[in-house]
C-alpha cells in the first residue's frame, strides 16, 4: 500500500497495489504493521458496508463525537464515489477545511478519515457500494451531522442531489465556535 498525505491535517489517501496474474489479482487494504509505521488507528471492531442504488445519491455528513469518535477507512466496492471529508478539530491548521476523493474499484484508492472529521459522499454511478471499517462500535447518542450544502463550507458536490434522507437534509448549520463536538 502506498500512503498519500492530503490537503487535510492527518487524512490519507491509501492506494492499494494490486498484484496481477493470470486468474486476476490480489491486493491488501489493511496492514496493522504499515498503519502502525505512520501512527495511524489499527484496531477496527466494527465494519459496515451501504449501497446507494441511484447516481447522484448524497450520504452525509456524519461524525460520532467524544467518547465515541472514530477513524474510519473508507473504500468502494462497486460503483463510484465522490468521497468529502471536514476537519472539524478547532486545533487543527485545516480546521473547517474540506477536501474530496474520488474512490471506485478501478483506481484502487481507499480514504482514512481521522477523529473529529465529519465524512460523507455521492454516488456518481448508479448501485455504489461503500465499506467501512470503523474504530468504534456506532452510538446513537453520539451521532452528529452537518447538512451537505451548508454554507460554512461550500462543498462543491460533482452531480446534482438526485436523492437524500430527511435527517440529512434537515441537520443543522454549523456554528463556529457552538459545535460542542470535543475534539
Amino acid at each position: 500500500m502506498k500512503f498519500h498525505e492530503t490537503p487535510l491535517e492527518d487524512a490519507y489517501l491509501i492506494e492499494m497495489e494490486p498484484h496481477v496474474d493470470d486468474r486476476g489479482y490480489f491486493m491488501r487494504s489493511f496492514c496493522v504493521r504499515e498503519f502502525a509505521a505512520l501512527s495511524l488507528e489499527t484496531s477496527f471492531p466494527q465494519q459496515s458496508s451501504c449501497m446507494s442504488s441511484k447516481a447522484g445519491t448524497v450520504r452525509g455528513m456524519h461524525l460520532q463525537v467524544e467518547p465515541h469518535s472514530e477513524v474510519k477507512v473508507v473504500r468502494v466496492l462497486n460503483g463510484v464515489i465522490y468521497d468529502v471529508i471536514i476537519d472539524l478539530r478547532p486545533r487543527s491548521k485545516t480546521y473547517l477545511k474540506w477536501a474530496g476523493f474520488e474512490l471506485s474499484p478501478d483506481n484502487n484508492r481507499q480514504l482514512y478519515v481521522p477523529r473529529g472529521f465529519a465524512h460523507g459522499y455521492q454516488s456518481l454511478t448508479d448501485n455504489s457500494v461503500v465499506h467501512y471499517l470503523c474504530s468504534t462500535f456506532y452510538a446513537p447518542d453520539a451521532s452528529r451531522g452537518y447538512r451537505y450544502n451548508d454554507k460554512a463550507f461550500g462543498i462543491d458536490w460533482p452531480l446534482p442531489v438526485a436523492c437524500i434522507s430527511a435527517r440529512d437534509d434537515t441537520y443543522p448549520d454549523f456554528i463556529i465556535g457552538g459545535s460542542g463536538l470535543g475534539f
